[in-house]
């Protein structure tokens, strides 16, 4: 069980089918709600993110945390629009 936000840090997440998307470098907190909005990866699996681009993963997609984070769904592959890089 997790008792502080920050031990999310570091943690691998896995997509649904087992395979990793990448390492959690920050969390995206809402402090209007009181809640985590999101995960943040700066380095990605490129078999997943094109480039090994950063992404943010909604938190509403984690399944289960633990000595790895696991989620309930994710892109077969996500393509970057050149314009956010």
């Amino acid at each position: 069980m997790l008792s502080r936000i920050s031990e999310l840090t570091g943690r691998v997440v896995y997509n649904h089918q087992g395979n990793p998307v990448g390492k959690v470098s920050d969390v995206i907190l809402d402090f209007e709600r009181n809640s985590i909005y999101g995960l943040y990866i700066d380095e990605t699996n490129p078999e997943l993110v094109e480039g090994g681009a950063p992404i943010s993963i909604p938190y509403r997609l984690v399944k289960a945390i633990g000595e790895i984070i696991l989620l309930k769904t994710f892109p077969q592959y996500i393509r970057v629009n050149p314009e956010q890089r």
